[in-house]
């Protein structure tokens, strides 16, 4: 039988390699772990001898077993090989845990080519898990040993049980086995962006013998991603296109919400508002996203939209990712509306921690279309919140939800338009990628009013003492009238360990306790516990200069009364200083708060602290942030609350989050990884990639709308759409 891609890995494999990669990876056929690529090449090192090798050096050895040992190692469990080598001017041993069955290869006389890492081993030199090729005749000529030193050794992403050479075992054994592989992209494309053959991409990237080989490959992997997935999205959205929506025109509603508003829209405001009621008007889906600064006023310009869809009787959704972000887009809503228009428009909230009664009631006036504005959390997605007419969904900080949470929403209303707001700004490529065809509006001015905040990193690291100061200056502010926010990584020290939920989901999804080690933590040391809300305000609460103020906590197990208390208590002035987890992250506003401390600042990403540096500065005083860190100066933790201290710029701070960032996702767990089907492209830096991929995309399918003319690519575009959610193609 012919194995292909499609073919099951039990068919090639046996049982328990095939059985450890399901349970690694989740592979169950052939295609899906060609598609695990080698994450770097490593070289095994120019053919040396013995003679005068340096500590640290990589080398490859032409040389001789002389001796083999296996014994239990001595402090823990398992076993060690040791294995004595000699080229004629020296000795050096090779050390393997828990391997002895390689002494069946490496016997005394047994010769070879042998290469790894040089360093100490009981006053002589080893090489600890190193490569290794035996001869099986006469030694090769010195040609050929050069060529086996200097061939490219493919490294893979590999877990505890499952070792990187035994991965390349397997594939290796699949590429033997492999037949009919089709070429996908059509001849001239191949030509015109210099691509090799799939079949000839696989075997390079997995085999190569050279590193203009493998660098090519990857190359024509590359576009075939970004090609199949460009194609996928353009597809999907010209079906959604053509389905058409309702149209929803301005009228007297919009004239009398604009009329009522307190203050004059910013020119990028009313830009992005005519945008967007032309997109109502049009009858096609909108698909829009809307990037502005922290306090640039994207949700009035929202609430503008909001008002258009609601003219004809149709309802709108602002999805929230918090409760306490959520009931204040109510309140502020409520209040910009006016209580007229209000009350014609019954904006209404629905959250998961609402009693059951008032929750049946909630819904009862959004199922019956009496509540044209419907603001919520995650409760909005649940199968008993069902819509009359949902012509709008507006999601607020998208990066807090996954595509599938988005269109489930999307899916309770007949093709309604999608609007998305974010003060992360996000590059050209990374939204078409993650969003598909999106128009991406930009706020870049803020309202007047907003005071500058400055930002310093508390290095506690190289300055213990500075501690005090930071709630000296807590206290001064204070004492001057105004109020403190004061962000914690976790609730308690209960829950502060790898990994842990702790139930804490806000009603919106996901929690708001950060756990795990800390970044540039050396092996075993012992990790630092994170700061927790609950026994930092213990602490304060004892404090000899805070312990006099009225020191409030909130957190995700609080319920929606109890946040919403203390919310209201911190902005009437009954509470000086908030103790908080990152629910306050996004949206809150009180004018008088002027002072953001973020203990174990470098538990939060660039963007993460911007937002919350957001939430102080916001009624004409100025502002001051601090990140209070134990990080030392060179960790890329330091270098991340550095960029964040020295711009407030937001744009500026995504173009260096994206240089900053590892290998992955560019919005968030929730965004992309395995959900895109993206292994080798990168949205944050294969930008013309992409770009180039999307025009090739378009013109195919403006020659081949189904693309039936081209076989093997619509044969490639179905087997993606298989892997991909359906949902994440179709998203919001």
């Amino acid at each position: 039988m012919a194995i292909t891609r499609e073919s099951a890995l039990a068919q090639v494999l046996g049982d328990r390699t095939q059985r450890a990669l399901k349970k690694a990876f989740g592979y169950t056929t052939v295609g899906q772990l060609l598609e695990h690529y080698p994450r770097r090449y490593a070289t095994r090192g120019e053919l040396t001898s013995l003679q005068g090798i340096a500590l640290g050096e990589p080398v490859s050895l032409v040389a001789e077993v002389v001796s083999v040992t296996d014994r239990p190692m001595r402090n823990k469990k398992g076993s060690l090989l040791e294995v004595v080598i000699t080229d004629g001017t020296g000795v050096v041993t090779l050390t393997f845990f828990n391997q002895a069955w390689r002494a069946r290869d490496l016997r005394p006389g047994a010769r070879g080519i042998f290469a790894g890492k040089v360093s100490s081993f009981r006053g002589g030199k080893q090489l600890a898990h190193p490569d290794y090729e035996l001869f099986e005749d006469a030694p090769p000529t010195e040609e050929s040993s050069k060529a086996w030193a200097q061939t490219p050794i493919p490294i893979y992403p590999a877990t505890s049980t499952l070792a990187s050479w035994q991965i390349q075992k397997a594939i290796s054994t699949v590429l033997d086995a492999l037949e009919g592989v089709e070429d996908p992209v059509p001849d001239e494309l191949t030509s015109r962006h210099t691509l090799v053959d799939l079949r000839v991409a696989l075997e390079h990237i997995h085999r190569p013998e050279s590193e203009s080989q493998w660098q090519q490959a990857r190359d024509t992997l590359r576009f075939h991603e970004a090609l199949v997935l460009q194609l996928a999205l353009l597809q999907q959205r010209a079906v959604a296109e053509a389905k058409g929506t309702i149209i929803r025109e301005p009228g007297e509603l919009g004239r009398r919400f604009r009329d009522g508003l307190p203050f004059s829209l910013t020119d990028d405001q009313q830009a992005v508002a005519t945008e967007i009621a032309s997109d109502l008007a049009s009858g096609v889906p909108m698909h829009r996203l809307i990037q502005g600064e922290v306090g640039s006023g994207k949700t009035v310009v929202a609430l503008g939209a909001i008002v258009q869809v609601a003219e004809d009787g149709g309802q709108s959704a602002l999805l929230a990712p918090t409760e306490v972000l959520a009931s204040q887009h109510f309140r502020s809503i409520v209040n910009t509306l006016g209580p007229d228009l209000a009350s014609e428009l019954a904006p209404t909230l629905l959250t998961g921690g609402m009693g059951a009664k008032e929750r049946k009631k909630a819904e009862l006036m959004i199922a019956s279309g009496q509540s044209r504005i419907v603001v919520g959390t995650h409760a909005l997605l649940s199968d008993s919140t069902q819509f009359h007419d949902l012509g709008l969904v507006v999601v607020d900080e998208q990066h807090r939800f996954g595509v599938t949470q988005r269109d489930v929403l999307r899916h309770k209303g007949s093709n309604p338009h999608v609007l998305v707001l974010t003060a992360t700004p996000i590059p050209r490529t990374v939204a078409m990628t993650v969003f598909g065809d999106v128009d991406i509006s930009t706020i870049r001015g803020v309202p007047a009013g907003r005071q500058p905040v400055t930002t310093h990193v508390v290095a506690l690291a190289e300055n213990p003492a500075w501690f005090s100061r930071v709630w000296q200056r807590a206290d001064e502010e204070i004492e001057a009238g105004h109020r403190v926010f004061v962000v914690a990584p976790a609730i308690d020290q209960t829950g502060v360990t790898e990994g842990v939920d702790d139930g804490v989901h806000d009603g919106a999804g996901y929690p708001d306790q950060v756990a795990g080690v800390e970044d540039g933590q050396a092996d075993g040391e012992p990790a630092r516990p994170l700061t927790a809300v609950l026994e930092l305000a213990a602490t304060l609460k004892e404090h000899e200069l805070l312990g006099k103020r009225r020191i409030g906590v909130v957190h995700g197990r609080l319920d929606s009364k109890e946040k919403d208390e203390v919310m209201a208590a911190f902005h009437s002035g009954d509470i000086d200083l908030l103790v908080a987890t990152t629910v306050i992250e996004v949206g809150v506003d009180v004018p008088q708060a002027t002072m953001m401390i973020v203990m174990d600042a470098d538990r939060f990403g660039i963007s993460q602290l911007h937002q919350l540096r957001g939430r102080i500065g916001r009624g004409g005083l100025p502002g001051v942030c601090l990140l209070v860190t134990h990080q030392p100066a060179e960790s890329m933790a330091r270098q991340r609350l550095d960029a964040v201290a020295s711009t407030t710029d937001g744009f500026e701070l995504a173009r260096i989050d994206m240089e900053l960032r590892r290998e992955g996702d560019v919005l968030g767990a929730n965004q992309s990884g395995g959900r895109s089907g993206l292994k080798l492209v990168r949205v944050s830096v294969d930008g013309e990639l992409i770009e180039s991929a999307r025009a090739d995309a378009k013109a195919l399918l403006a020659a081949s709308p189904d693309v039936t003319e081209y076989p093997g690519l619509r044969k490639a575009l179905a087997d993606r759409l298989q892997e991909i959610d359906a949902d994440y193609l179709d998203r919001s």
